[in-house]
């Protein structure tokens, strides 16, 4: 007797990160001091220092943590202890906006959704196809 093949989405593939993804963002949505801009970037104030705040064209120093939902760590310079220097038109969409909403020295969390990062395609072996990211963000410094 032939085996049949389930229909469905297998965990490896674009359809299921998407519907992952999607449902993710949805529940995270409701959740208190959550917040969704117009776009579609969700974040939550850890950390809010009322200072000033970078524009699309700056170069910032910042802490991150970047994760995949899965818990999958990209990168965490807090664990290195040594921020990065990144110019913001640089960055994924998502991260771009997201920085413009921070005063020098706050933290804060940010889910971007797969259309303001890495998309359809993902990153060749890191970031897989349609993956909501997951940053923790300290504005260290504006240097430009």
């Amino acid at each position: 007797m032939a085996r049949r093949e389930k229909k469905g989405k297998s965990k490896s593939s674009a359809g299921y990160n998407q519907k992952v993804g999607e449902d993710f963002l949805q529940q995270n949505a409701q959740k208190e001091g959550v917040v969704e801009t117009a776009t579609g970037l969700q974040y939550k104030i850890v950390e809010e220092v009322e200072g000033e705040k970078p524009d699309a064209y700056s170069i910032v120093l910042i802490h991150q943590r970047a994760l995949l939902l899965n818990g999958t760590i990209l990168e965490d310079t807090y664990r290195q202890n040594k921020p990065d220097e990144v110019k913001l038109a640089e960055l994924i969409e998502g991260l771009q906006e997201g920085l413009q909403l921070m005063g020098k020295g706050s933290r804060y969390k940010f889910w971007v959704p797969a259309d303001l990062a890495w998309g359809r395609k993902g990153t060749s072996n890191k970031i897989p196809p349609y993956a909501v990211l997951s940053f923790d963000i300290r504005l260290v410094d504006i240097l430009a």
